[in-house]
């Protein structure tokens, strides 16, 4: 008997996808208080100060210089695991690689956190250069959880996406909708993302902090595998 061909009548697929990744730390708590307190201290030294900010933002964001992963405190190191370990693992299941390939995969890293206070907020940027970019949420609290305080926006890379919307395509659902896609991280949680995403952090209106860390990551094959 042949096998039958027959085509689907009716089908909506998903073309041009953007991979997010989420993860959550099984029991940030601990380590998070270490983060805030060490990060609350090297704030208030311009000597750990970024010299050359290049994205629009303003004094009630600190940001760090790029360098925060070989700091030595164990805290750090800690979560410099918890974020790779994440990231590799994304990168094997989204290219199909096994531990071998991993293995021959070289990279490198800048990293850094922000310590936002009332009204910081950071402007619209990608990460040229770099392939993956993380952001990890150390706190945030002190504001409205149902407000835009804070939020880890990104922005829809369809070009054209909006140059004309009416009845019949303005409430298309996720992932075809064109509306930016905000997140209000909560401590413990890494968002993985294209470096090439753009995306932005809405102001933060708490009357405590907002405080992330994020790192961008390039990586070099030396295996002798077809890629």
């Amino acid at each position: 008997m042949a096998t039958s061909t027959r085509k689907p009548a009716f089908a909506v697929t998903n073309a041009f996808s953007v991979p997010l990744i989420h993860a959550h730390h099984e029991d940030p708590q601990a380590l998070n208080d270490r983060l805030i307190q060490l990060f609350r201290q090297r704030a208030q030294s311009d000597a750990y100060r970024n010299p050359e900010p290049r994205v629009k933002r303003n004094q009630a964001l600190f940001e760090s210089r790029f360098n925060l992963f070989d700091w030595p405190e164990a805290c750090v190191q800690e979560l410099r695991d918890f974020c790779f370990g994440h990231l590799f693992r994304a990168i094997a299941e989204l290219n199909g690689y096994d531990q071998a390939m991993l293995k021959d995969l070289r990279y490198a890293c800048e990293s850094w956190f922000h310590l936002t206070r009332k009204g910081g907020f950071f402007a619209a940027h990608n990460h040229p250069l770099h392939s993956w970019s993380g952001v990890y949420c150390v706190r945030h609290d002190g504001d409205d959880p149902d407000s835009d305080s804070g939020r880890l926006t990104f922005l829809s890379p369809h070009m054209g996406a909006n140059m004309y919307v009416d009845a019949a395509s303005v409430r298309f659902k996720r992932p075809f909708a064109a509306a930016p896609l905000m997140l209000r991280l909560e401590p413990g949680q890494l968002v993985l993302f294209p470096s090439w995403l753009l995306h932005e952090v809405t102001p933060y209106e708490g009357e405590t902090e907002r405080i992330t860390v994020a790192f961008n990551v390039r990586f070099q094959y030396v295996g002798t595998q077809t890629l």
